[in-house]
This record gives structure tokens, sequence and C-alpha cells, in this order.
């Protein structure tokens, strides 16, 4: 009897950024084919929780901003907020938890946690000794693995089989509705692709210059493409920065769902950002992508796997240097705007870009 393959009550554990959350649909699905009567509660971040709905095999959402991933140290010391985390997973009587972690993360804080709530079942992948509080502890990962083939590597080692390992997400009609009409609304022609560039990215260190971001969008926008720079409310200064060196250029700040944003990089012919959500959506829908990549991490780690894409990074002695901030100018970004525009231009020629806008501008 495999005890994973009949638990039917099951805890998902995520709890950093939405990307992340979208990176667990591969095992995320497995696990939903293998035992389709299970139940799947996502426990993510505020951040997180906003992708969840478009991951169809996620059942229900408990939202909680953890201690243990609080990088900048802004979570108040709350004893008994943990403990009433605890008291929450035990109420829910979970048969199992499945922790999803990237390289250097810890399982064992939230399988702890698990533990605590009386969850019986816990599996996880860890570089150190955790004792007890794993019941299914995964070692020998190597740091370069992708992070969609580390979730799949977990789920696979419970014995839950993989038919399809790439990344997927859920988009309803109105969702691509409502993308169409945020394109009209803001003069571009239907019948015509566009390019999207996402200047933001949680790290500064992993910010392509937002100034040359604009030289991009401007030089693409001479040339006779359809440009439309994007970003969350939060990155809305970022997103003005490269606006001033490109006017004319349209810009959407905050005016979307997750799942709008996800239709419009769906119907673009081309993205370019950096390593940051939209890579990983336009992995999932079937757009190319032009990367600025940073050396703060490797390649390997978070590269799309299903699409054309080309990264751009300069090699740098601290590659990688897994660094929030860069203080040393970032070397590995000193890439021209003329170097992006001449990717971009390879990659709508590869492509077909006078293809359908239905179809995201590609030839399918």
């Amino acid at each position: 009897m495999n005890d994973w393959r009949d638990a039917r009550n099951i805890l998902v554990v995520r709890l950093d950024n939405i990307g992340d959350v979208i990176m667990l649909g591969p095992a995320l699905r497995a696990v939903k084919q293998a035992t389709p009567d299970a139940r799947l509660t996502l426990l993510a971040s505020p951040a997180g929780a906003s992708a969840a709905p478009l991951l169809p095999w996620i059942d229900d959402v408990i939202v909680w901003r953890s201690v243990w991933q609080d990088a900048h140290c802004r979570v108040p010391f709350d004893p008994a907020r943990e403990r009433d985390l605890v008291e929450q997973l035990a109420a829910r009587r979970f048969d199992a938890a499945l922790i999803f972690t990237s390289f250097s993360q810890t399982p064992h804080a939230p399988g702890y946690v698990c533990y605590l709530a009386g969850i019986p079942l816990r599996a996880g992948e860890s570089k150190e000794f955790g004792g007890g509080v794993l019941t299914t502890e995964l070692r020998g990962a190597p740091d370069e693995m992708q992070q969609a083939e580390r979730n799949l590597r977990l789920v696979e080692a419970l014995g839950f089989p993989v038919t399809d390992r790439r990344l997927a997400v859920a988009l309803t009609p109105d969702d691509r509705g409502a993308a169409g009409m945020l394109l009209a609304d803001i003069g571009f022609d239907p019948e015509q692709p566009f390019i999207l560039i996402h200047p933001g990215a949680s790290a500064t260190a992993r910010r392509y210059p937002p100034e040359r971001f604009g030289e991009v969008a401007q030089l693409l926008r001479h040339r006779g493409r359809q440009v439309l720079l994007t970003g969350v409310e939060r990155e809305a200064e970022i997103v003005n920065q490269a606006a001033s060196h490109a006017p004319g250029v349209p810009c959407l700040v905050g005016q979307t769902t997750l799942a709008q944003y996800a239709a419009l990089i769906e119907r673009a012919s081309l993205v370019i950002c950096g390593n940051t959500l939209p890579l990983h959506l336009a992995d999932a829908l079937g757009t190319p992508l032009v990367v600025l990549y940073s050396g703060t991490d490797y390649e390997e780690q978070w590269r799309p796997r299903s699409v054309l894409a080309e990264l751009l990074r300069r090699p740098t002695e601290c590659h990688p240097c897994y660094l929030f901030d860069c203080p040393i100018g970032q070397p590995c970004l000193d890439i021209p705007a003329t170097e992006v525009v001449a990717a971009a231009e390879r990659f709508l020629a590869r492509c077909g870009s006078t293809s359908s806008p239905a179809t995201g501008g590609r030839s399918r």
C-alpha cells in the first residue's frame, strides 16, 4: 500500500512568490491525475495565493505570511500567531503535507508546524538533518536543478507518476476578453502583433536598468512594432522610469488581475523581461521570450523549458551571487539596448510575427 496514494486531504506548502506557485503546476497536476478525488489545499503567501485561480488542481487556499520565509524581517515577533497556524492546520485534519522549497530553503520549519498540527505524512527536499520532522526526506538534488523539476522530483519519489512536465495555467474567456479590451483601449491594432515588456522584478539585483528597458521599447517602436510596458502597482516607479525613455509607448500598471495579465502575455508575440513572473507565465502559455537574466542565479534553476527563449547575461566571476541588491553595479546586466532589440527581431522573424493575435501572435 502506498500511504501517499491513499491520502485524500493534502496540504501543499509553497510560501514565497507568485512565480514559484505557478511552477508548482506540473507537480499538482501529477498528484490530481493519480488521485483525482484528493483535495489539495495550498498554504501560500499573500502574493503567492493570487496565483491559485490559475491552477485548476488547487481546491482551497490558506493565506499565511510565514516567519521562516521573511527575508527582510518584517513579520513581528508574535509566537501566539504561529500557534494559531498550528491550530488552524490541525482543525483541517490533513492526511499529508507536500512541502515545496527552492534549493536554498529548508522544509524543516514548515515540516515541524505540520508535525505539531498532527499531519501524519510530511515530505520535502532538504540539505540538512531534520530528525523526524519529515516522514519522507529527499536529498541530493543539485542546486542547478530547474525549480519545476525539483517539484516533480518530490512527487515522483512519493509514487505519483508524471505524464506531463510542462507548466500550464487556466484562463477563462472573460480573462481573454478583458485583455482584448485593454489592448483596444490603448489603441493597439488587434490585427497586428505586439511586444510586452516588463521592467520590474522583486529583487533589485535582477532588474535590467529601467532606462535601458525604455530604450529597448523606443527602438522597437521606431521599427514599427506595437510595444506595451507593464508592471504591478508597486512597480509604478520602475515602469515610469522606463516610459520616460520611450515617449509614445503605452503602459499598463496595476490595471489587471493576474489572470488578465496572463491573458495579455498569451496574446503577445514576444515577452521581454527579467528573471521574474512573466518568464514563467510565458513558459506556461507558449509565448517566446527574451530574458535579461542577471547573475544572481543559475540559468538552469528558473529558465523556461517549453518555449523559444534567449537568455542574455554577461559572464561574471561572482555568478551566482544570490543577492537581492548588487553592490558592484550589475555588470552581469551590462547589455546594450541594441543587443536586446536584435535578439527580439531574430525571435519575431523566427516565430512568424504576422500570425493571428488571437493565438498570441504565434504560429502553432
